[in-house]
């Protein structure tokens, strides 16, 4: 990880921006402080969707039907 004052990011953004897209971990530091990090943008997976397996899956009546005693007791 590089560490890069701001000036020097003010003079060379378009040559820091390229070595970002190519993976690489950029600090920038005011003096000897540390303050930002430029880190490659990496786009949220996406979420779960509802309703995939609508039609493959289905429930029965049975289902809400009670439970008989020694399948209850095994799970008291």
């Amino acid at each position: 990880m590089k560490v890069v004052t701001i000036h020097a990011a003010k003079t060379n953004l378009s040559q820091l921006l390229a070595r970002v897209e190519a993976g690489e971990e950029i600090v920038l530091a005011r003096g000897k402080h540390p303050i930002a990090k430029l880190v490659p943008f990496r786009a949220p997976q996406a979420g779960r969707r509802f309703g995939t397996l609508r039609g493959t899956v289905s429930v029965g009546p049975e289902f809400f039907e009670p439970l008989p005693e020694p399948e209850l007791a095994t799970w008291e």
